[in-house]
């Protein structure tokens, strides 16, 4: 989740709020309650962010009570000490996720529509409060039935429908652990983060839509379960591609247990909710943690509090269950708003397909990623004038850069009045860091503010506080969504290796990010070799598992060049073994990468080189090169006394020179 990209030192202001815009939002009546409630006088968003970031107990403590957290048993206090990592949040507190998604409230009651389905074949449903309650107790108790108990994972490889949404608030309701992948993952891409958790259930889908294609997934489901030995599998009848032999139907189940409780069983604070996955440059995907209690806090105010949502609006972000948006869009529930979930292409048939239903179904809040805003963009699209888009208030990026003529298309073709809400942060936490409030304007090509309680700086190398100018993007504070623990890291080893090793105390998330003078920012793209396209975040270990297995391949290196521009390029390049031929090998490659990991980590393209650039303990040098490709200066990018084989990336610096000419 990465976005934003700007230069202009004064730039043009697209959107700013009138003062009665302002004063109707939960934002004003958050600073209200503070005035009333606290004593604190914070007339501004500056003021109010630097109060969020310094007294940390205060703030959060303030959000659970503004919010009226529903705590089973309170907490001795906020926060026990500033430090990171190892922070404790509300110690002694008992809570429960989907308590908070469910329970009543305004806009809440059991007639008020929670959930609008469309898919892109038409099919669709909508779900009251009520009927999604009956049917989230009904899955409870089928878990039960299967044996699903406080601490064990749900598994699911599903797509953005009821079903999952209704399988993950069961499972959190009983304490167990949910985990998700999109479907059109390959086995091994599913297999990789899955096998690490031991799920005790898997939820399936039999098949999805994409493209005007319906794709048959039973036979990865079936290679799964062999992978997944005592897993019990729940199979979406979803495309009707038919049953499977020695599955639980999901529509049965409700069906069997309807009429059931629904009940919440607290947790600590620190509970793991979900795992959610992110990779480094060796080994599997890393399971990060993240807790009941800092995902409630976190979503009440980034969904509340910053993008404005509740009782009466809707919520659209095209995702994917394997983009942490998914999470995130799941969290409108907290604060009554009603979520319209869509699965599918948002390029069929048209790229209108979006703003159809956004004008169908009077989406307040519109959000989607960079790269669907430059194929509007280049195909010319004026949603503004041939669709009804009065109830949108803000349309939200990620996923990636999003560009100044991107910026620029929103104002013009979607509204002059529309916030943009260019946001960024990630897996990591699963929520924005960076991104809109409603009282602070729209630069031209800029995100407007680093959200409430997130301590966010720009760090030179070497650890110095740096504004007007690129650094690494770091969190000098702790917040309650950062990872409770890594999967299968007894030692934390792998955490503080992740985020804490560049600058010790100091969360380092992996962006190269410009603060500016009016305390806006700028995303320049990730300082990591994570692959991130479209959200969808591989390391590039997973990546060189697949094509190395390849006996045609003597060595690779993958770089995705994404960046200020928007999503860039995944390049492959390729060292070929002897007598092989690219021609020979290329196609093949691209099917396994598709199927084993997944469509969007298909590279644009192959080149050949003769060596891949090693360090001097073998390491191959994946940020040096992409900070190279970049149009950074190689000699700064990597000292060539520190490679094993120097003039290896003498063809890397010249294809950057070629390419900048």
């Amino acid at each position: 989740m990465t976005s934003s990209t700007g230069a202009d030192r004064n730039p043009e202001v697209l959107w700013r709020p009138t003062a009665e815009q302002v004063a109707g939002t939960r934002l004003a009546e958050f600073r209200e309650w503070l005035r009333t409630e606290r004593g604190l006088d914070l007339p501004d968003y500056p003021a109010l962010w630097d109060w969020s970031v310094s007294d940390l107990e205060g703030f959060w403590g303030a959000i659970a009570d503004f919010f009226d957290v529903a705590f089973h048993e309170r907490a001795e206090r906020v926060l026990d000490a500033e430090v990171m990592p190892g922070a404790k949040w509300f110690p002694g507190a008992t809570l429960n996720y989907a308590e908070h998604a469910l329970r009543g409230g305004p806009g809440k009651s059991d007639e008020d529509v929670a959930v609008v389905f469309a898919r892109e074949d038409g099919a669709g449903s909508q779900l009251t409060f009520g009927e999604l309650r009956a049917r989230v107790a009904a899955m409870r108790a089928a878990f039960v039935e299967l044996g699903v108990r406080r601490g064990d994972r749900v598994a699911a490889l599903a797509p953005n429908c009821p079903e999952t949404l209704i399988a993950f608030l069961a499972a959190a309701s009983l304490g167990a652990t949910w985990s998700s992948c999109s479907p059109d993952f390959g086995v091994r891409a599913v297999a990789d983060r899955f096998v690490q958790i031991e799920p005790t259930v898997l939820v399936a889908v039999d098949g999805y839509a994409y493209g005007g294609r319906t794709y048959d997934i039973r036979a990865t489901v079936d290679e799964l379960r062999g992978l997944l030995p005592g897993a019990s599998v729940v199979l979406v009848d979803y495309v009707g591609a038919g049953g499977l032999d020695g599955t639980e139907d999901f529509a049965a189940l409700l069906d069997r247990h309807r009429g059931a409780e629904l009940a919440f069983d607290p947790v600590p604070f620190d509970h793991p909710l979900w795992v959610l996955y992110s990779s480094g440059t060796t080994g599997l995907p890393k399971g990060i943690v993240h807790g009941h209690g800092g995902m409630v806090l976190e979503q009440l105010k980034a969904i509340g509090l910053h993008a404005d949502l509740g009782p009466g609006d809707t919520f659209l972000w095209f995702t994917t269950t394997g983009w942490m948006m998914w999470n995130f869009l799941v969290g409108g529930l907290l604060t009554g708003t009603r979520l319209l979930l869509f699965d599918g292409s948002p390029g069929h048939p048209s790229l209108d397909v979006l703003w159809d239903l956004a004008e169908r179904h009077r989406v307040t809040y519109f959000g989607t990623s960079a790269p669907f805003v430059q194929s509007c963009l280049k195909k010319e699209l004026r949603p503004a004038e041939h669709h009804d888009l009065g109830a949108l208030r803000t349309v939200g990026s990620t996923g990636s850069p999003l560009s100044v003529d991107g910026f620029r298309w929103i104002a013009e073709h979607v509204g002059a009045d529309v916030q943009i809400a260019s946001v960024s942060g990630g897996t990591d936490l699963c929520t924005a860091i960076v991104g809109a409030a409603p009282d602070v304007p729209v630069w031209l090509g800029e995100i407007s503010c680093a959200l409430l309680g997130a301590a966010v700086r720009s760090y030179s190398e070497d650890g110095a506080e740096l504004r007007g100018e690129v650094g690494e993007l770091v969190l000098t504070k702790p917040m309650p969504t950062m990872p409770v623990f890594f999967w299968n890291d007894p030692d934390r080893s792998r955490l503080r290796e992740a985020y804490f090793d560049t600058y010790p105390g100091v969360w380092r998330h992996g962006d190269w990010i410009e603060v500016t003078d009016r305390g806006s920012l700028i995303i320049h793209g990730r300082s990591d070799s994570t692959l991130n396209r479209g959200g969808i975040r591989m390391g590039t270990a997973e990546f060189y598992r697949v094509v190395e297995a390849f006996e045609e391949v003597a060595d690779s290196l993958v770089i995705d060049t994404s960046g200020a521009g928007g999503e860039g390029e995944l390049l492959c390049f390729l060292v070929l073994a002897e007598g092989a031929r690219l021609a020979d090998v290329e196609g093949e490659l691209k099917r396994r990468l598709r199927d084993e990991l997944s469509p969007r980590h298909v590279p644009n393209r192959f080149l050949l080189v003769d060596e891949v650039p090693q360090t001097l303990n073998g390491k191959k040098l994946e940020v040096p090169v992409k900070k190279i490709l970049a149009g950074g200066d190689p000699e700064r990018a990597v000292s060539r006394d520190a490679l094993r084989n120097p003039a290896a990336l003498d063809p890397f610096v010249q294809l950057a020179a070629g390419a900048n000419d």
